[in-house]
């Protein structure tokens, strides 16, 4: 897995360091660098970044509730998959299992968006591996506590914004034995089959996947994978439902 070397900007240094740093912030934070009409929403704290007003962890925390990062990470994804890409963004890391998921979804929905970064941002394990002023990166392999979750994290350092989709996190589609390597979610075997049918055959069966009478149904298994006892969910699935999520990943 990819790792990097701590990049830390102090109230020393100079502008050209902390260019160097924006660009290095936007990588990791936004997968990219912003457009040009997006800098124009961050102007201001991009100005006092450089100015050096203000340190790494602050200008994080200012960007993360900008349109320019919430446009891309949380309007469109379901709530799992942002909690999957904040982790990736903020701490450099996958989401260690299931306790973890419900405690950052229940934050998220009960008390918003800025109260679930103020408990990232504000966490012992942000601030021992990270503090104020260094940027952060993807995580060193003695830091997972178990392989199934360096692979995990692996697998989610490598991934392209919507490569894997925005509805499913790794956890899931891994104990759901989904493909999702193109974007597009299916299971292997329910994957052959497909590229087996005749055209008119898939493309009438796409059609009735996104069909408004199953919309309600599939909306209703995602709010179910949302709550604490998501694991048990998956486990009490029956293959309609199953598929049911599959197409929503589609």
């Amino acid at each position: 897995m990819d790792t990097h070397a701590p990049t830390t900007i102090d109230r020393k240094s100079t502008e050209i360091e902390r260019q160097a740093a924006l660009h290095q912030i936007y990588t990791q934070v936004l997968e990219r660098q912003p457009y040009e009409y997006e800098r124009r929403a961050i102007a201001k704290i991009e100005k006092e970044f450089l100015k050096g007003k203000l340190g790494v962890r602050h200008f994080i925390g200012e960007f993360i509730m900008s349109s320019v990062y919430l446009n891309n990470f949380y309007v469109g994804c379901s709530n799992l998959k942002f909690v999957e890409f904040s982790f990736k963004h903020l701490l450099g890391r996958a989401i260690k299992g299931h306790e973890e998921i419900a405690k950052y979804i229940n934050l998220l929905m009960m008390e918003g968006v800025a109260a679930f970064f103020n408990e990232i941002l504000g966490s012992e394990e942000y601030r021992k591996a990270f503090g104020g002023f260094t940027i952060p990166h993807a995580r060193e392999i003695n830091f997972y506590e178990s392989p199934r979750n360096y692979l995990q994290t692996n697998l989610l350092q490598h991934e392209h914004f919507g490569q894997r989709g925005k509805v499913i996190p790794t956890i899931y589609w891994q104990e759901l034995k989904m493909d999702c390597e193109t974007g597009t979610c299916v299971m292997p075997d329910a994957k052959i089959e497909e590229h087996q049918m005749p055209q008119s055959v898939r493309e009438s069966k796409g059609k009735a996947a996104v069909s408004q009478e199953l919309t309600e149904e599939i909306e209703e298994l995602l709010q179910m994978l949302q709550h604490s006892d998501a694991r048990q969910v998956l486990q009490n699935m029956n293959e309609n439902q199953r598929e049911l999520l599959r197409n929503l990943a589609k």
